[in-house]
C-alpha cells in the first residue's frame, strides 16, 4: 500500500521543516544570522498508463494516463540573506556592513579563511582586532596601546587618535569579500562560513566600492528572522505533520479491514 510510505515521507519532510524553523527561532537574537527555508521535491512517479501512449490499434492517444506519486523529499535548506536590520551600539569596534560583503577571519590550525557578517570585534592582548572567539580579522590590524579613540570610515579605513596627539593616524584597511552565490557558503557555526564550489571564489575589494557594502561604525547587523512569520509556518508544519500521520493511520485501518475478510 503506497499510502503508508507516502505518509511516512510527508512526516519526515515536515520534521525537517520544523527543525529548520526551530533553528530560526533559536537564533532570533544572533548577530547577523540569516534565516533558513526548507524546500521540498516530489519523488519519482509510477507510470501505470503512460501519458501520450496509444490506447487502441488506431493509435488513439491517451491524454493524461495514470501516474502515481511516491511522496516527498527534502531538496534543500536555503539561506535567505535579505531583510536584516541594524542596531546602534556606540561601541567603536562594532561594525556593520550596509550592503553586500563579508568580513574575512583567519581560522585556527591552518583551516583557511572564514567569512562573517558579525562585526562584533574586540582587541586581544596585542591590540589586534579579533572576533569574540579570538580569530584574527583579515587583513590584520593592530590598534596601538596608547590609542584613546578608534575611527572606522565607510571605506573600511581604520584611524586612531593616540594619547597626547592631535592628528589621527591610519593603522589599517579592512577588506570585504563577496560571492557569486552566497547561499552556497557552508555554515560552520560561530557565525562563520567557508567557501565551497557552489559559492564560487571570493571577490575582494575595499568597502563602499562598486558592488560592496559600506561600513557603519557603532552598529551591528541583526537577525532577519521574523518571529510572527516563523510561528505561522511552525503551526502550518504541525498541521501538515498531523495530516500525514492521519494518512498512515487510515491506511492501517484499510489493511485491517482487508485482513478481516473471510
Amino acid at each position: 500500500m503506497r499510502s503508508l510510505y507516502i505518509g511516512a515521507t510527508g512526516m519526515l519532510a515536515q520534521q525537517t521543516n520544523v527543525d529548520v524553523i526551530a533553528n530560526n527561532l533559536a537564533n532570533m537574537n544572533t548577530t547577523a544570522y540569516t534565516k533558513r527555508r526548507a524546500e521540498f521535491n516530489d519523488l519519482l512517479y509510477q507510470n501505470i498508463i503512460r501519458p501520450g501512449s496509444s490506447s487502441t490499434a488506431e493509435n488513439t492517444i491517451i491524454p493524461s494516463g495514470i501516474q502515481l506519486g511516491l511522496g516527498v523529499q527534502t531538496a534543500a535548506v536555503y539561506r535567505i540573506t535579505e531583510g536584516g536590520g541594524l542596531v546602534k551600539t556606540d561601541n567603536s569596534l562594532d561594525l556593520a556592513i550596509k550592503g553586500r560583503g563579508y568580513f574575512q577571519v583567519e581560522l585556527p590550525e591552518g583551516k583557511g579563511t572564514g567569512y562573517t557578517r558579525d562585526g562584533a570585534f574586540q582587541r586581544n592582548g596585542d591590540g589586534v582586532i579579533v572576533t569574540h572567539d579570538g580569530y584574527v580579522v583579515q587583513p590584520e590590524i593592530t590598534i596601538p596601546e596608547d590609542a584613546v579613540e578608534v575611527f572606522v570610515n565607510s571605506s573600511g579605513e581604520v584611524w586612531v587618535k593616540q594619547d597626547g596627539e592631535t592628528d589621527e593616524i591610519n593603522v589599517g584597511q579592512l577588506e570585504l569579500a563577496t560571492f557569486v552565490n552566497e547561499a552556497g557558503l557552508e555554515a560552520i557555526g560561530d557565525n562563520l562560513f567557508t567557501e565551497t564550489a557552489a559559492s564560487g571564489a571570493p571577490v575582494l575589494d575595499n568597502p563602499d566600492s562598486e558592488g560592496f557594502g559600506a561600513i557603519l561604525q557603532g552598529y551591528l547587523a541583526t537577525s532577519n528572522v521574523n518571529a510572527v512569520t516563523e510561528i505561522t509556518e511552525l503551526v502550518s508544519a504541525q498541521r501538515a505533520y498531523e495530516m500525514n500521520s492521519k494518512i498512515i493511520s487510515t491506511s492501517d485501518q484499510m489493511l485491517t479491514t482487508i485482513n478481516q475478510l473471510k
